[in-house]
């Protein structure tokens, strides 16, 4: 079931604040919590699942943190929500088959049919869209503008 539970929107956070304020060192998770005021207790957890599923990638040590592990414009929203909610381990209610009828054959294929609907927008929309966004709304980012491109 698609739902906005806090590690999905604080994933989607942290995501689109490496991309946005990416320089040339990478970006350390304390300043995605100041920035975002995420609890950092979630964002390590999220950070780190998002690195086992090729989102982001970490570098340890000293000058450590996470980028991008793609071009911005390659990471859908949609590869976000789906990564989080392997991690959250939800089921969803909609494919049970046991129920009413009404439950079963009318109710629960509409909620389905709905939630491939906004996943794919989601799959649609990338990391790069958000970032466009922010720019439009004049967020301040903390890095100057690096291109996005692939060689």
């Amino acid at each position: 079931m698609l739902r906005l539970s806090k590690k999905l929107l604080f994933a989607i956070e942290a995501v689109v604040d490496i991309a946005y304020n990416a320089g040339t060192e990478p970006v350390r998770s304390n300043e995605i919590s100041e920035r975002q005021g995420i609890p950092r207790r979630y964002l390590e957890q999220v950070l780190q699942h998002l690195v086992q599923n090729g989102v982001l990638t970490g570098q340890r040590g000293p000058r450590g943190g996470y980028r991008l592990a793609r071009e911005r414009r390659r990471i859908t929203i949609g590869e976000i929500i789906r990564t989080v909610r392997e991690l959250e381990g939800t089921g969803d209610p909609a494919s049970e088959t046991e129920g009413s009828d009404i439950g079963v054959k009318v109710v629960r294929p509409i909620w389905t049919e709905m939630q491939q609907e906004m996943m794919s927008r989601f799959d649609l929309m990338t990391v790069e869209d958000l970032c466009r966004k922010a720019r439009e709304l004049r967020i301040e980012r903390d890095a100057p503008d690096i291109p996005d491109f692939c060689i």
